[in-house]
């Protein structure tokens, strides 16, 4: 089934890639394997700002992995031009902005990771590792990264 199909079953429109707003790039790409830089947690085109343990509940962080996953779904299909090209997910890499008590970062980071097995299948599942740290870029709740595969 073409991804495409799958997103837009799931109700999913993909958002226009993000633009770097440092030294860096969005994507780069090693023979077969795309790496796409840490991408932040959005709401309403802001970041979303909050702490685990302090002032957000797991359950809301996981909507904002959710989110990170569909914001990088849309940096891979800027990359490859067409997301049927993507054959694997390998590997997300989550932090978590959170207090030294929470150990939740690996359900937050459930909310990216289920998107990615409903959107790409079984090519969707991916080894994955996901940390609290104290403090993210302009106080973001999550960022992801991601290491895909292409034809």
């Amino acid at each position: 089934m073409s991804i495409y199909k799958k997103l837009d079953e799931l109700g999913i429109t993909l958002p226009t890639a993000a633009a770097p707003v440092a030294a860096y790039s969005m994507s780069m790409q090693s023979g077969k394997l795309v790496y796409l830089s840490g991408h932040i947690a959005k709401k309403d085109g802001q970041p979303w700002v909050g702490k685990l343990g302090e002032n957000m509940t797991t359950d809301i962080a996981r909507l904002a992995a959710r989110s990170i996953a569909i914001d990088l779904i849309a940096t891979l299909h800027a990359h490859t031009g067409d997301l049927n090209q993507v054959s694997r997910i390998i590997k997300l890499f989550s932090l978590i902005n959170s207090t030294p008590d929470y150990t939740e970062q690996h359900i937050v980071t459930n909310g990216a990771s289920e998107l990615f097995v409903s959107v790409f299948g079984a090519s969707g599942k991916h080894a994955r590792s996901a940390a609290g740290v104290i403090q993210l870029p302009l106080g973001a709740c999550v960022e992801i990264e991601l290491i895909a595969e292409v034809r």
